[in-house]
């Protein structure tokens, strides 16, 4: 085995040079083997007939093994390409042999050309396996130990792939079929998942591979969830869709998704509801670089829109999608023109501008701030933008002849706990108030859970903290959330805003909420670690309960009452809400703006806490900074004083 990593870490050069010779000599071999093989058939030759006929061929079959590239492959991936034209070199130098035997006059039978070829192949080709093989096993004893979950063709191009590797050596497969356990696949035995635990004590296995690209997500939960107790970290291949898109290859190996973990297959999305109000017009969207945002421009731009014009505040954010987007547009052939427009939305007059210049038929409003703890923190920035950032951009599409506006919302405007939550109640009460004045723009609001993977969300935060060795931070044992993908929640913001009437508020029946310290425990255990509790004292990542943030609930919703009813969508219902006319709402917002204007925040806190937006704080203390130090500051003057 030493000799194999001896001649595995020679210069290529070297190692070219090696077999060449290895090379000489099997063919060398295998002329005399022939000849003595037949040697009662063939006339005696002359030692210089033996010498030029050798030589020739020799020589001539060496330049063949030159041309075909055998010594620029290498060898310890050989495979069936390399062997096939080492076989068809070896026929052509035993025709080569044939001829000049008979050119120089001697007799050689069939029989010995035929040996010879034989021969010549079983050493050439047979050098070059062994050496494959050699190598295999020094190597596998120095890479992880892996079964692949799944033998079906993405289970058999991943063993190939991760075999010709520096990492991983696969040694079983499992798959829940029982026509092929107890087979043999690419020379690896497929056994059934109830022997898996066996399998990773006595062979210890190091990792779990799952090749179930095209599975539902329901049946990977299942699968995951029966892995979770194992001592093992488990990978996924990407999904079928990446790998279908060139995005990724299937040896490009992830950690379990949580979309896995949550086990909710994706709601699919209808065509004709997509392309609807995007395909050959002018879209808009606000908040065009966030999390949100910059997914809706991507599923915009698949829908083929005239053009897309992207208002961000952030002008970091609005150069990386609008570089990002036209890249796509490039690579895809889409002739959408990407406009980037740095602006915000508190500004009437610059988003009326814009629309008007562009002639926008659809605006997606995604720009606000939507962290809990720092809008409490910054109440009367929450207010302004989030509350007057709708109105100014709704009342700028009003104006600008807007055909359709559509608002990104959130579960937490529902009987909300938080300034966040209220501010976007209020928006969608705007909205409504606006879709009671006039008939010309077509408001509607849609209403969502957290989203994996935006800004802010506990996933990337869990994967960070367990990264690093934890803890990981939980606020509460019991508090729940419902989830869904960016992707998906982008699809559903589209598909919404095309039904309804004006002024209509959408959710989507995302299946059960998830309890988000078993999220945490899940994602620990397939990462190959342990929770670090009481009982077991020497895990690895322990969990810490930090205590709720301000404004936060144990529990979302996404519906204000029960009355709700279908639409054209069957996984999006249509809610029917209370909503304040326009007068009424337009007062409101007087008030709100005198009150942030003085920067009266106890007056501000009480007008959002009697407006019908449900807002019950879960106490009386009100958490902005700016107030809190003025106080502050105030109490200790009058202390002086």
């Amino acid at each position: 085995m030493k000799l194999f990593k001896l001649l595995m870490q020679l210069p290529r050069n070297v190692k070219r040079g090696i077999g060449l010779v290895i090379d000489i000599g099997s063919i060398t071999v295998a002329m005399v083997l022939a000849y003595l093989l037949s040697f009662d058939a063939i006339v005696p030759l002359r030692w210089s007939q033996w010498i030029i006929l050798g030589g020739v061929v020799l020589g001539i079959t060496l330049l063949a093994f030159i041309r075909f590239g055998l010594y620029r492959a290498v060898v310890r991936y050989v495979g069936f390409k390399v062997l096939s034209l080492v076989f068809f070199s070896v026929i052509f130098s035993g025709v080569l042999l044939f001829v000049g035997a008979w050119v120089m006059g001697i007799s050689l039978p069939v029989s010995a050309v035929v040996n010879y070829v034989l021969i010549a192949f079983l050493l050439t080709g047979g050098s070059r396996l062994v050496v494959r093989e050699g190598y295999q096993r020094v190597m596998s004893r120095q890479k992880d130990k892996v079964i692949i979950y799944g033998a079906g063709s993405a289970g058999r191009q991943l063993a190939q792939a991760i075999s010709n590797g520096d990492e991983f050596h696969p040694v079983l497969f499992v798959d829940d079929d029982s026509g092929l356990q107890n087979t043999s696949v690419l020379g690896l035995k497929v056994i059934s998942p109830e022997h898996i635990d066996s399998a990773i004590r006595d062979l210890d296995i190091q990792r779990i591979l799952l090749a179930l690209p095209s599975t539902l997500r329901s049946r990977r939960r299942q699968i995951l969830d029966a892995l979770e107790a194992l001592p093992v970290k488990v990978q996924t291949v990407p999904g079928m869709a990446d790998m279908v898109n060139g995005d990724l290859s299937i040896d490009q190996l992830q950690d379990v998704r949580v979309e896995d973990l949550l086990g909710r297959d994706p709601v699919t999305p209808e065509p004709q509801l997509m392309e609807k109000h995007i395909t050959g017009q002018t879209v808009l969207v606000t908040g065009a670089g966030g999390s949100i945002g910059s997914e809706l421009c991507r599923q915009i731009l698949k829908q083929r829109p005239k053009a897309l014009v992207l208002y961000e505040l952030s002008e970091f954010a609005l150069y990386a999608i609008e570089r990002e987007l036209t890249q796509i547009c490039q690579q895809q052939g889409i002739g959408a023109e990407i406009i980037p427009v740095i602006g915000t939305v508190q500004r009437r007059n610059r988003i009326e501008t814009v629309l008007k210049a562009f002639t926008v038929d659809t605006v997606y409003h995604a720009a606000a701030y939507k962290h809990v703890p720092l809008v409490e923190y910054n109440m009367v920035e929450g207010v302004r933008n989030n509350v007057f950032g709708t109105w100014h951009t709704a009342e700028a599409a009003i104006s600008a002849g807007v055909k359709q506006f559509v608002l990104i919302s959130t579960d937490k405007a529902v009987r909300p706990t938080n300034v966040m939550g209220t501010t976007k109640r209020l928006s969608e009460l705007v909205l409504q108030g606006l879709a009671q004045r006039q008939r010309e723009t077509r408001f509607s609001m849609v209403r969502f859970g957290n989203v994996l993977g935006s800004s802010g969300s506990v996933v990337p935060l869990f994967k960070e903290q367990i990264e690093h060795g934890g803890p990981v931070t939980v606020t509460h044992p019991d508090i729940t959330r419902f989830f869904m993908t960016i992707p998906e929640a982008a699809q559903l913001v589209i598909q919404a805003g095309t039904m309804g009437h004006s002024g209509s508020v959408f959710v989507l029946d995302m299946g059960d909420s998830v309890k988000i310290v078993d999220l945490a425990r899940k994602m620990i255990r397939l990462s190959g670690l342990e929770e670090r509790t009481e009982k077991n004292p020497h895990g690895d990542i322990a969990i810490e309960f930090s205590g709720l943030r301000p404004g936060e609930k144990l529990y979302e919703e996404l519906l204000i009452g029960d009355n709700v009813e279908a639409s054209d969508h069957s996984r999006i219902l249509r809610a029917n809400e209370q909503s304040l006319s326009w007068d009424e709402m337009e007062k409101l917002l007087g008030l709100l703006d005198d009150a942030c204007q003085r920067f009266a925040i106890d007056e501000l806190r009480q007008l959002l806490l009697d407006a019908p937006t449900g807002y019950a704080p879960a106490d009386n203390q009100i958490c902005d900074v700016i107030w809190n130090k003025h106080r502050t500051c105030s109490e200790d003057e009058t202390d002086v004083a």
